[in-house]
Parts: structure tokens; C-alpha cells; sequence
């Protein structure tokens, strides 16, 4: 059983027995935590709709933290001055200057990369906007989170971005036909006019996923109704999560 907690935008808490894995938080009420577990932080691209320097304050409150940063990230501006307290990793007062971003508690994600956190494996995919997506082999559990990689069709764009654009989105979900998801969070930005589903769609009919969840539909919930009436989403329609507010929970039995 896992726990899901949906905070903003693209951003979402997964809970397990024994760690937290917090994607693309910059902003929305985090919960009251259970300090025993490990904390994993997630981070798909450094847009200010993914990522805020306020997620490093929570070294104040886990012993076990990892920060999964995409490789656009530059974490300096971000981390302990001269004179802080050296706590979870942080630079001494003479390491500072240039201990930077190798701080042992940040892992730096580039595109087609395998790494391991915690006992985790993690596997990464190529945006096709900034940074990446993130694929998390959590014990027996695999959660996708996609960050901005999505089917970006721009009416005002030429045709022949579109085209690429589709081409390079189909491939990377190509990447994952072989994987078994159990819950996936993938945009449906409604900017993107009658075209806000192909992304979700083209996923979701191309990989064996169980729940998935629709994010970065920019505060219009009623995105959720629409999805519901579109005839590509039938089939697969009773596996959307339907988001109704921030702060909203989802217990899931897997």
C-alpha cells in the first residue's frame, strides 16, 4: 500500500513504509512528517513550476536525504553559506567554497541514465522540453513521473516542430512499453487547445500502467470531466485518478 498526496501543479508525494519520494515540488502544504523515514527529492528541470530551493530546507528535518536533481540544475545558489552548521552532508566553512553540487546528498540526473538511491533504481528519459522524466523501481512498486516530457503540439508552431516533436515523444514512450507502471503522473496542459490529450493518451495506450495521474493542468480541474468524455481515453479511462484540490490523498493497494 502506498499513499499519494497531490500538492501542486506537477507536484505529488508518494509514501511507502520506509521513504518518501517528493516530485517537482515548488509549492503547496507539505504534510507533517514521519522523520524516521528516508526522504527522496525529486526534481525534473529547473522551470520555476518544478523546482524551488525551498526543498533543501527539509535536510533540517531528515537524517536520510538524497536530492535527484536534473542535470540543468545548478544547486550552488541554493546551498550553505560560509559559517553554517555542516549538517546532512553540507560543506564545512573551508569545503564551501568549492565543494558545490558535490555534496553527497545530491545526485545529479542527466537524460538515459541508471542510477540508485537509497536501494532504489532509477532510471531517467530525455524531456522534450528541459531536464528529464524519472522511472522508480521502489521495492516491487514502479512510478513514472514525467516532468515537462510530453506531446508539446503548438497550433502557432511550424509544422515541422510538431512533427519532431511527436516523433521524439513517441520514441522515449517507446522506452517504456516493457515496464510495468503502478502509478504514473503525466501533464495535460490545457494551453495546448484540443491537442491537451495526445500526450496522456499516446502513454497511456502504450505502456502497461495501472493508475495514472493527470498534472500540470494549471489549476483547471475541470480537465478531469473533459478527459472523461474524450472517446481516445475509453479504454483506459477507470485508471485516470481524478484530482479535485490540493492536499488531496490517494491510498492505493499495491
Amino acid at each position: 500500500m502506498i499513499k499519494i498526496t497531490y500538492l501542486e501543479h506537477s507536484g505529488f508525494l508518494v509514501e511507502t513504509e520506509t521513504i518518501y519520494c517528493l516530485f517537482d515540488y515548488y509549492k503547496g502544504t507539505l504534510p507533517q512528517w514521519n522523520r524516521e523515514k528516508k526522504m527522496a527529492v525529486f526534481v525534473s528541470h529547473a522551470h520555476y513550476d518544478h523546482f524551488s530551493g525551498e526543498i533543501f530546507r527539509l535536510r533540517e528535518i531528515f537524517p536520510e536525504i538524497r536530492f535527484i536533481l536534473s542535470s540543468d540544475i545548478e544547486p550552488e545558489p541554493y546551498l550553505p553559506r560560509t559559517g553554517e552548521a555542516k549538517e546532512n552532508g553540507a560543506c564545512s566553512e573551508a569545503e564551501n567554497v568549492s565543494c558545490g553540487s558535490k555534496l553527497p546528498d545530491i545526485v545529479s540526473a542527466a537524460p538515459n541514465e541508471e542510477l540508485e538511491v537509497f536501494g532504489m533504481k532509477i532510471k531517467t528519459l530525455r524531456s522534450t522540453d528541459e531536464g528529464v522524466a524519472y522511472l522508480v523501481r521502489c521495492g516491487n512498486r514502479t512510478i513514472y513521473h514525467a516532468g515537462d516530457l510530453n506531446w508539446w503540439h503548438w497550433e502557432d508552431e511550424p509544422e515541422v516542430y510538431n512533427k519532431m516533436m511527436r516523433r521524439t515523444y513517441q520514441s522515449e514512450i517507446n522506452k517504456l512499453q516493457n515496464e510495468k507502471i503502478d502509478a504514473a503522473f503525466v501533464p495535460v496542459d490545457p494551453r495546448l487547445g484540443e491537442q491537451y490529450c495526445w500526450g496522456i493518451d499516446c502513454f497511456m495506450k502504450r505502456t502497461n500502467t495501472k493508475y495514472v495521474f493527470p498534472m500540470h493542468f494549471w489549476g483547471n480541474y475541470k480537465i478531469f470531466d473533459r478527459l472523461m468524455l474524450e472517446k481516445c481515453t475509453e479504454e483506459y479511462k477507470d485508471r485516470i485518478m481524478k484530482i479535485e484540490r490540493t492536499g488531496q490523498t490517494f491510498v492505493l493497494d499495491l
